[in-house]
């Protein structure tokens, strides 16, 4: 038995009722001096589970930049910080899609302790060209955007 073997995966979100749950632990990294989480950690975390949540739906973002395709830039986002998240908690980033366009998704993003709401965003992403220019995103894209907006439980 390798090594590799013997590996436990790193973490995954997964997607329940077509709403993708992403967990995360806080680590002393996270906090700042007062032992609460850094306001611009949440971005970091809402990112995080963003990608993860296009991964799990076999959207391959890697791909589409390593052939120089277009990559996922954010727009716009509306953040609202509600409670702060402390060393060791174990918190959960809720992510579902809320539109979708030729070039652009909508998602709204949560970060969760439990069922108390600690961070909500709303985030607008658009699909760009290498150089910078919007363009359509890839139409088996946007139908899997539009069967989660949907409510549809996707299962790639």
């Amino acid at each position: 038995m390798s090594v590799s073997d013997t590996m436990i995966a790193p973490a995954t979100g997964r997607f329940i009722a077509a709403v993708h749950h992403f967990p995360l632990r806080i680590y002393f990294e996270d906090t700042d001096l007062s032992g609460l989480v850094y306001h611009a950690n949440y971005l970091r975390y809402m990112e995080r589970a963003r990608s993860d949540m296009l991964r799990v739906a076999g959207i391959d973002q890697r791909a589409a930049q390593e052939n120089a395709t277009g990559v996922y830039a954010v727009t716009d986002i509306q953040i609202r910080y509600r409670r702060p998240a402390r060393l060791d908690d174990d918190l959960m980033v809720v992510s579902r899609v809320t539109g979708v366009g030729a070039a652009t998704c909508a998602i709204q993003q949560s970060v969760m302790r439990g069922a108390e709401q600690l961070t909500d965003a709303s985030v607008s992403v658009a699909w760009l060209t290498p150089q910078g220019r919007p363009q359509r995103q890839p139409k088996a894209w946007t139908d899997i955007f539009s069967r989660l907006m949907q409510g549809e439980d996707i299962h790639p």
